[in-house]
């Protein structure tokens, strides 16, 4: 069976996977749901990109986990595809879910569709932080009322430093074992880098029937997706 980590995008911590982490560990894996340095409960910790591709190999090494399958979601697609790349033979695959993915040199800031300088202005006008996002934001991404409640409820100002920093691979993110999850009501098509990537006989593509955060919207779903990556 495989080992899990399970890290949320922007402004969440752990809980955001706890009604993914159940199925995962009623089907025998074992499930390890991570809040990176400044978000959840460890908000106001100082955390730069690569504090947090640090707190992810540091789980792994700190459990002393095996057979390894690394999920990110949104932004920490970043920190995830990093980490996944420095954990050596730990490592099973690698799952982004509806993710960014990490660029040699650059960063969530520069891939933003609005251009770094316009997204980098959001940062300085909220003290350095990116913040989260209302309900109003929410709506057509396939989630019920109580399910937008909870990911506002587990949401907190983002670190920008983590949006800012640039990503440092150590070989072609091509060659890394990897599936990618695109939720459809969020697009119906991941972006150039991600479609670059999937042209790689290691990449595969799996499509959900719903928004950007299916931890909430979809999570029974999302664990059957997840499991079987494992096999």
């Amino acid at each position: 069976m495989a080992e899990f980590v399970l890290v949320a995008g922007a402004w969440l911590g752990a809980s955001a996977w706890d009604d993914v982490v159940a199925p995962l560990r009623a089907a025998g894996h074992g499930a390890h749901a991570l809040t990176l340095s400044g978000l959840g409960d460890k908000r106001g910790m100082p955390a730069g990109q690569q504090t947090h591709v640090q707190d992810i190999v540091d789980e792994v090494e700190r459990r002393d986990l095996r057979d390894v399958v690394l999920v990110g979601h949104s932004y920490s697609g970043i920190p995830v595809g990093q980490a996944a790349q420095r954990i050596g033979d730990r490592l099973t695959t690698v799952v982004f879910v509806d993710a960014e993915v990490p660029v040699d040199g650059g960063s969530f800031a520069s891939g933003w569709w609005q251009g770094q300088e316009a997204f980098e202005a959001q940062l300085t006008e909220n003290g350095g932080y990116w913040p989260p996002i209302g309900a109003a934001d929410l709506d057509g991404q396939g989630l019920a009322d109580e399910q937008v409640a909870r990911l506002i409820e587990g949401s907190v100002p983002h670190p920008g430093a983590t949006l800012t920093e640039p990503a440092v691979l150590t070989r072609p993110l091509g060659e890394l074992p990897a599936t990618y999850i695109k939720c459809l009501l969020d697009g119906p098509e991941p972006n150039d880098t991600v479609a670059t990537l999937l042209a790689s006989d290691n990449w595969r593509l799996v499509t959900m029937d719903t928004g950007h955060w299916p931890m909430f919207s979809q999570p029974t779903e999302l664990a059957r997706i997840l499991a079987a990556q494992a096999d």
